[in-house]
């Protein structure tokens, strides 16, 4: 069994921890943040969800990128709660005949610690977005230092899809946006941090819509903004906790056994949980073993209750000997934190 420690200090960033990027905005969320050590601090670069304030009860505000060829811009839409085409029924969209509106708009913003445990949010934004890939927003980053560069692998989201893309910076000043890796649909993309046989190794989560449905794979490349060979990793069971989708979560790391993945898992009612998969050491594609249960579920109340009820969901963990403190989004609305035993996590694996 894996004992899971919670943080007493959690939840450890709330929305009102996080000033919204504009003053007639609101922050509703700041959650799933990529996480990494860099000198002597802990950096979360955390997704922040923020919506305009309405002023009339009747009216919907919709922020959405505009890109044009001088530049971008963020346009606010108006919709009246009153029009038969619209459907309000989902707090988190809008159904129009153009398709699906997105009520929030997300960036990626820096939080930084020198103890892992008590975060100051930066002022401003580190990423917005500002191509037509990112029309309704970036989302759930993941950091991978490889030499002296950082590698941020995120979701763009706009009409056109759910792509991962990638950006990267040296020194959390300046980031330099690369491109799109993967195309739509995919998600929950990381790269690992060293190479394996010369190539660059990436997970990632594409999502069948005819035949197979959201799960694992592995991609190699030259470089990480060519990468291919893709090899299917790990699928979906036919009940209970991991049967809904199957997605990586903090990226991975390498110990005496191979490389452990702690990865989420849902059922179809949106019940997330976090669970371990041991990869070979030189074919990461090879799946050795995997925890057969959770190793952790939702049980705080942050993580029962909030925008999206019952979801732990991580986006990076940082390991110190046997601790593993694994930092997490819950319920779509805070930041967490809990360490666990490396030695307990591996011994809870199961050979597949």
């Amino acid at each position: 069994m894996v004992k899971v420690h919670r943080f007493p200090e959690n939840p450890i960033v709330t929305p009102a921890d996080v000033p919204p990027s504009r003053e007639d905005f609101e922050v509703i969320g700041s959650f799933n943040a990529g996480v990494i050590r860099h000198g002597d601090e802990v950096l979360m670069l955390m997704r922040v969800a923020e919506r305009p304030v309405s002023r009339d009860p009747g009216v919907a505000l919709v922020p959405v990128v505009e890109c044009t060829g001088s530049g971008s811009h963020l346009r606010i839409r108006e919709l009246r709660r009153d029009d038969p085409s619209l459907n309000f029924s989902d707090p988190r969209v809008i159904g129009s005949p153009e398709g699906m509106l997105l009520t929030s708009i997300s960036h990626l913003r820096l939080a930084r610690s020198r103890d892992g445990r008590r975060f100051r949010v930066d002022e401003r934004p580190a990423l917005f977005p500002d191509r037509p890939s990112e029309t309704f927003g970036m989302e759930d980053p993941r950091i991978t230092r490889i030499g002296d560069t950082f590698y941020i692998v995120y979701k763009g989201v706009s009409p056109n899809g759910i792509v991962q893309s990638l950006a990267t910076t040296r020194d959390f000043k300046s980031y330099r946006k690369e491109g799109i890796i993967f195309c739509p649909e995919n998600m929950d993309a990381m790269l690992f941090p060293e190479k394996v046989g010369g190539r660059y190794v990436a997970l990632h989560r594409p999502v069948g819509a005819m035949v197979g449905g959201p799960m694992m794979w592995l991609a190699y490349g030259e470089t990480p903004l060519c990468l291919g060979d893709h090899r299917f990793l790990l699928g979906r069971s036919s009940g209970g906790w991991d049967s809904g989708r199957v997605g990586g979560g903090a990226v991975p790391f390498l110990t005496e056994r191979g490389w452990l993945e702690i990865y989420h898992a849902a059922t179809p009612e949106h019940h997330y949980c976090l669970g371990a998969l041991l990869l070979d050491r030189d074919e990461p594609h090879r799946l050795l073993a995997k925890t057969p249960e959770p190793i952790m579920r939702p049980e705080a109340p942050y993580e029962t209750s909030g925008f999206m009820p019952n979801v732990v969901f991580t986006c990076g963990a940082l390991v110190d000997g046997d601790e593993v403190t694994v930092y997490y989004g819950a319920a779509d609305e805070v930041m967490a934190a809990a360490t666990m035993s490396l030695s307990e996590i591996l011994d809870a694996l199961r050979p597949v």
